[in-house]
C-alpha cells in the first residue's frame, strides 16, 4: 500500500502534466463563465461565444495530452469502455450539421456536444494532489458567482415573469457556477477556515435567490449538501451518532413546520415560490413525452439532437418539438435510451458503495455522496451537462474507484493534502 501511494504522488513531481491541468481549467472557467453570461439574455452572446471560442481552443488541446488509458478495476474498465462506445453512437446518430446546429453543439454546455466527452474526466491522473486544483476552481467560480449577482441584481429581483423581456434566466448562475461549493463541504476536513466559509456564503446566496425566484430544483441542489456535510460530521467524530444526529433531525423537523407556515403566510416578496410550492409543471411535458417515444426509442434513444412532440409548452415554437426535457433522466433517455442510462447507473451505484463502505478516509466517502446526490438530481434538475459539477462527479467516481486512494489512511491523507 505505501508503494502505491508513493507512486501516486511521484505524478505530483512532473511539471509538465500539473501545467496541463491549470491550462485545462483555465480554458474550461473561459467556456463555461461565458456561457452562463449568455444565458443571462442581457449580455452580447456573439461576443460571449467568442470568449468560448477561446475557451475551446484552451481546454480541448489540453484534455488530449491529460487522458491516459488507464484503469485499477476491471469492472470499471469495461463498463467505462461500453459507456464511451455508447457515447460516441449518440453524437453519430441523427447528428444534423447545419449551421445552428452546429452553434448548439460548439456554445451550448448543457445541450452541446461536450457534455458527452465529460466522462473522459476520469481517465486524468489520479492524484490527491491534484484535487486541490479542482477546489481552486470552485472557489474561482464561486467569486465569479458572488460578482455576476452584483453585477446583475435588479434582475434577480425583477419577478415580472408574463413581460418576456425582463425575462432572466438564474438557473445557470447555481448550475455553472455555486453548486459545487457544496463539494468543499463535504471535504471540509481537509479544506481551510476560509474556503470552508466562502463555500457556505455561496451557497447561501444560492438559496437566497433560488427562493425569491422560486427555483424549487435549486432549492434541493443548494440545501442538500448542508445536511449532508453535517451527518458526514457527525460520522468522522466518531461518537455515540443518534446523540449528535439528534440536533440535526430536531433542525428537519422545526424547519418543516416553518416552511409550512411560510407557504401559508408568505410576504409579497417570497409569494411567487409559495404560488409555485404545489404547482405541477412537470405532468404535462412528461405525459407528451411519454406519448412520443415508441419502444424503440425508449431502448435506443433518438441521438444527439433527438426530439418529442410537445405542444403548447414553448411559447413561440413552431415545430412544438422540444430537444430536451428538464426531467434528466428522461433526457438520457432521449437521447441515448434506457441503454445510456443503464450503463450510466452500472458505473455510479458501485462507485457510491465502494467510497461510502470500503474506504479509509472522508476524501472517499465525501466524493460517494457527491455522486449520490447528483443521482438524486437526475430527477428535479438538467444536471448531465457541461459543467464542473457533472465533472466532479466523474472525478469522484476515479477516486471512488480507485482502491489505493480509498485505502489511504485519514491521517496520511489529510497530511498530503495539507502540505
Amino acid at each position: 500500500m505505501i508503494s502505491d501511494i508513493e507512486n501516486i504522488l511521484k505524478l505530483s513531481s512532473k511539471k509538465h502534466t500539473s501545467k496541463t491541468l491549470n491550462i485545462f481549467w483555465i480554458g474550461f472557467i473561459i467556456y463555461t463563465t461565458s456561457f452562463t453570461l449568455s444565458t443571462t439574455t442581457t449580455v452580447n452572446y456573439i461576443i460571449c461565444q467568442v470568449f468560448q471560442v477561446i475557451g475551446i481552443l484552451i481546454f480541448l488541446p489540453a484534455s488530449i495530452k491529460l487522458i491516459k488509458w488507464n484503469f485499477q478495476d476491471q469492472y470499471l474498465e469495461i463498463l467505462f469502455t461500453l459507456y464511451c462506445l455508447w457515447q460516441l453512437i449518440i453524437i453519430v446518430r441523427g447528428i444534423d450539421l447545419n449551421y445552428t446546429n452546429n452553434k448548439v453543439l460548439l456554445f451550448d454546455a448543457e445541450q452541446g456536444i461536450f457534455r458527452f466527452f465529460v466522462p473522459l474526466v476520469l481517465l486524468f491522473p489520479r492524484n490527491p494532489l491534484y484535487y486541490k486544483k479542482t477546489i481552486k476552481v470552485i472557489v474561482i467560480l464561486g467569486v465569479l458567482f458572488l460578482l455576476y449577482d452584483m453585477l446583475f441584481i435588479k434582475n434577480l429581483l425583477d419577478l415580472d415573469y408574463e413581460n418576456e423581456s425582463k425575462k432572466f434566466t438564474y438557473e445557470h448562475f447555481v448550475k455553472i457556477l455555486s453548486v459545487t461549493a457544496g463539494l468543499i463541504l463535504l471535504t471540509f476536513h481537509y479544506q481551510k477556515k476560509p474556503i470552508k466559509y466562502f463555500a457556505i456564503i455561496v451557497l447561501i446566496v444560492s438559496v437566497f435567490f433560488a427562493i425569491i425566484r422560486a427555483r424549487r430544483a435549486l432549492l434541493f441542489m443548494t440545501i442538500s449538501p448542508f445536511l449532508f456535510s453535517y451527518i458526514l460530521y457527525v460520522y468522522s467524530q466518531k461518537k455515540n451518532f443518534l446523540i449528535m444526529l439528534f440536533p440535526f433531525l430536531f433542525s428537519l423537523l422545526i424547519l418543516s413546520f416553518g416552511i409550512k407556515s411560510f407557504y401559508e403566510n408568505a410576504p409579497g416578496f417570497f409569494s411567487l415560490i409559495s404560488d409555485r410550492a404545489t404547482e405541477d409543471t412537470r405532468t404535462g411535458v412528461e405525459i407528451a413525452f411519454y406519448q412520443d417515444m415508441k419502444a424503440q426509442d425508449w431502448i435506443i434513444g433518438k441521438g444527439i439532437n433527438g426530439k418529442y412532440y410537445c405542444p403548447d409548452i414553448d411559447l413561440g415554437s413552431v415545430t412544438n418539438y422540444r430537444d430536451m426535457i428538464e426531467t434528466d433522466y428522461l433526457n438520457i433517455i432521449l437521447k441515448g435510451g434506457l441503454i445510456s442510462l443503464v450503463l450510466l447507473l452500472l458505473i455510479a451505484i458501485p462507485a457510491i458503495v465502494k467510497g461510502l463502505f470500503y474506504s479509509n478516509n472522508l476524501l472517499s466517502k465525501g466524493a460517494a455522496i457527491w455522486i449520490l446526490l447528483w443521482v438524486f438530481e437526475l430527477y428535479p434538475v438538467t444536471v448531465n451537462t457541461f459543467s464542473l459539477q457533472y465533472l466532479t462527479v466523474w472525478i469522484s467516481i476515479g477516486i471512488c474507484y480507485s482502491k489505493v486512494i480509498r485505502g489511504i489512511p485519514e491521517r496520511s491523507l489529510t497530511e498530503i493534502l495539507s502540505n
